[in-house]
């Protein structure tokens, strides 16, 4: 009997993919990816003029690669809406934003989606595109969702149909260990 809690103790260490560490949903991004202000501009007038809000606050980055926004983008950004309302008291230390890869011609977007009064459409710099290719380690997929700390430091992503319950659980849990955002 002695032997068998050894025996399970050897069969996780060598096998710790088995054991899921941590009460996280997303995917950590280790080491975080640092991100610089001059890496974001604004696709148009509403971000361009509030392209600050990036600094100082949470944010919910939506991945939109290509010249358009198909089926799988129009769903993460309605998700990443609902989880700003979700948030109720915190909905003010949290911002939205899509990134935009469009290398050739502008971006084919929905009305509804550029009426979105408190969405952060950002174009991405090639550095910024490298990085994000980086984390992903591929091209963007769309749909993908990606959490940004005050600080500018990606550091949690989720895959494309991910759980919108599951990034507010992992939200309410950094909004409420931060001291900073």
């Amino acid at each position: 009997m002695s032997i068998i809690p050894f025996a399970i103790a050897w069969y996780f260490a060598e096998n710790p993919q088995i054991l899921k560490l941590g009460t996280n949903n997303g995917e950590l991004i280790t080491p975080p990816v640092t991100t610089e202000f001059s890496e974001f501009s604004g696709y148009d007038s509403f971000t361009a003029e509030n392209l600050k809000e990036l600094q100082g606050h949470w944010v919910l980055v939506n991945l939109t690669p290509g010249n358009a926004c198909g089926a799988g983008c129009e769903d993460a950004l309605y998700k990443s809406r609902q989880i700003l309302l979700m948030l109720g008291k915190d909905i003010s230390r949290l911002r939205r934003a899509t990134v935009l890869f469009a290398n050739t011609g502008t971006p084919a977007l929905s009305a509804d989606w550029l009426a979105d009064g408190h969405l952060l459409k950002l174009l991405a710099a090639p550095t910024l595109q490298a990085k994000l290719e980086q984390i992903t380690g591929q091209p963007a997929n769309e749909g993908m969702l990606l959490i940004m700390d005050p600080l500018g430091n990606l550091m949690m992503k989720y895959p494309a149909g991910y759980d919108p319950y599951q990034v507010k659980n992992d939200l309410t849990k950094l909004l409420k260990i931060s001291q900073i955002g």
